[in-house]
């Protein structure tokens, strides 16, 4: 149960923090509303649960032949993170206007998760800080993806 509350502290904290799909929502939200903004939403979350299962696959390939590379990949993350975390806190105010017409479709929500930077980091980092290498590794994946759904 610790680990499951670590990981949804993990999720929750990485998932409200600033980042393109945050900014991109809340823009939508306000020029187009909330109802028109509902596909934007589902696509991200769509999206984002295919981004972590790929990466997993992906992960307990090369976990499997480099067990090693597990540790190497959470210093990385880590350090990426708080390389983000600085960037943020040292970050000029932005202005984040809209010249698009139309609110973003559930395709190009989805679509957007396989190229936001943020993204990749918070499902690397869950995928590498909460799983272990060896039998249950679907089932954790399974409650990493629980937790940020």
């Amino acid at each position: 149960m610790e680990w499951y509350l670590a990981v949804l502290l993990f999720a929750a904290s990485t998932s409200i923090t600033p980042g393109p799909n945050n900014i991109m929502l809340m823009s939508s939200g306000l020029n187009f509303g909330i109802k028109r903004s509902i596909p934007h939403l589902l696509g991200i979350i769509v999206g984002f649960a295919m981004l972590i299962v790929a990466v997993a696959v992906g992960f307990s390939a090369l976990f499997a032949v480099f067990p090693q590379l597990h540790n190497v990949i959470q210093i990385a993350g880590i350090i990426y993170l708080l390389y983000f975390a600085w960037l943020v806190a040292t970050s000029e105010a932005s202005d984040f206007g809209t010249s698009n017409k139309k609110a973003m479709s559930f395709m190009q929500a989805l679509a957007f998760q396989w190229v936001n930077p943020k993204a990749w980091i918070m499902a690397t980092g869950a995928i590498a800080a909460y799983t272990t290498i060896g039998s249950g590794f679907a089932l954790q994946v399974a409650y990493i993806l629980s937790a940020f759904f």
